[in-house]
């Protein structure tokens, strides 16, 4: 009785471990059947255990998925392969399911296969993302320094080029309009960077996307989208986000903005907006002992010429732009409103095909 019962505590406390890990595991027969998953396993696969038992592994995957070559090696080899950025997408899985995999025979059971997922995808997301808001950061230090040590100075140049411009002669009166432009200019580009030196904290309400998705759309379609088609893609029943309604509306005018820029010179323009709701996507945040549920997903695409990976890989940085009269801000601010709803946000872009992409958490109960 000892004996079973110290069993029974050693098979509790290793289901516990695997619970506690943050990456999903299965365990395989020699036949493909699952026979066990962890708790990360269960939200990765959008089942229970209980269900999982039911199917084999092939029917998540494609009958030409990598990951079932993958295992078949590792049967016949009888000795643990690492694989990275494996594409499993799949119906049942979703897409954009890149992983790395670690597969490894179990010597007590002929054919059995534990099987270690890695969201690479998830991980790679929010490195981006702690990129980003440290960069931000660093203008918030630039923009509280700049408002002190170049608006006053401005100001007085300006000031000087007003008085000087009523008694110089038409030519060089040009040249003084010219220095009040530019300080004017600069001004404006220091004001700009201001937004990102304000760290109070969001009012937050439980928001419509689709009100405020409407509302872009209306401004793009009444001026600088005009001649552009719009579609969408809505998912009438999604939960309210928390947050603030304008700072989203300032988000997404932003982007759909840089979209109608994008296909200005295509034919036949398009620009789709998006919603969704994906409940298995969730980050570990460092600091934190719970995961973070990110289900909602919103989505501005364009078909334009896209954006290179050089580009994309810093185009939320402060000061990145492809525009002749950019200031490079934009998308930064974007990132900085973005992560303070504790969303966030990442490009994928080929030519044809380039999509902003956003995940943010649901309302809290104490909002709706």
């Amino acid at each position: 009785m000892k004996a079973d019962s110290k069993n029974a505590s050693q098979a509790e406390n290793a289901r516990r471990v695997l619970d506690n890990l943050r990456d999903p595991v299965i365990m395989i027969n020699h036949e493909n059947l699952i026979t066990f998953a962890n708790l990360e396993a269960e939200y990765f696969f959008s089942s229970s255990m209980a269900n999982l038992s039911n199917f084999k592994i092939d029917e998540f995957v494609g009958f030409s998925n990598p990951l079932l070559t993958l295992i078949d090696q590792v049967r016949a080899a009888q000795s643990p392969t690492n694989e990275y950025r494996v594409d499993v997408s799949s119906p049942r899985l979703g897409l954009e399911r890149i992983v790395d995999i670690h597969v490894t025979p179990v010597a007590e059971e002929e054919g059995a296969m534990v099987i270690v997922f890695r969201e690479r995808s998830m991980a790679e997301k929010f490195d981006r993302q702690m990129t980003h808001r440290g960069a931000a950061r660093s203008v918030t230090g630039l923009a509280s320094m700049l408002g002190h040590e170049i608006k006053n100075p401005l100001s007085g140049i300006r000031g000087a080029a007003q008085l000087l411009e009523t008694v110089l002669s038409d030519e060089d009166r040009a040249l003084a309009q010219l220095i009040k432009d530019e300080s004017d200019r600069i001004v404006q580009l220091v004001d700009k960077m201001e937004v990102f030196s304000d760290e109070r904290p969001l009012d937050r309400d439980p928001v419509n996307i689709h009100v405020v998705l409407d509302r872009v759309q209306q401004i793009a379609k009444s001026g600088f989208g005009r001649d552009i088609e719009f579609k969408q893609d809505f998912d009438p029943s999604l939960p309210y986000v928390a947050g603030n309604q304008d700072q989203l509306i300032q988000v997404f005018l932003n982007l759909v903005k840089n979209a109608c820029e994008a296909v200005a010179n295509v034919e036949n323009p398009k620009i789709k907006l998006k919603t969704a709701y994906q409940p298995g996507v969730r980050l570990s945040i460092p600091g934190l002992n719970e995961r973070v549920s990110l289900p909602l997903e919103f989505s501005v695409q364009d078909n334009g010429p896209g954006v290179t990976e050089e580009i994309q890989n810093f185009m939320f940085d402060p000061f990145i732009t492809t525009k002749t009269n950019g200031s490079g801000l934009g998308l930064a601010l974007v990132a900085k409103i973005v992560g303070a709803h504790g969303g966030v946000i990442e490009c994928d872009s080929q030519p044809g095909n380039t999509k902003f992409k956003i995940l943010m958490p649901t309302a809290p109960k104490a909002l709706s």
